[in-house]
């Protein structure tokens, strides 16, 4: 018990972080976002809520990797 409290209450785990993250991308960008019906003909077909959630999946595993160091361009820094 004296290890949960001598974390500090300020410290944050990279999970919480990368929920953050996701869902300031996902709102900014509008991933998982169902469309808005409207009349007429719509140019694509309205995507099933199990693609929804495989996007938002890809999108969380692709910030929790960039909040470790782990993603996309790390390696030619090193």
């Amino acid at each position: 018990m004296d290890a949960l409290s001598s974390a500090g209450l300020g410290a944050r785990r990279n999970e919480d972080i990368a929920l953050d993250l996701l869902k300031f991308v996902a709102g900014t960008a509008g991933v998982g976002r169902l469309a808005a019906p409207s009349t007429g003909f719509s140019g694509a077909a309205v995507p099933k809520p199990e693609e929804h959630v495989n996007q938002l999946l890809e999108l969380y595993s692709r910030c929790l990797k960039a909040v470790e160091g782990k993603g996309p361009g790390t390696e030619a820094a090193k």
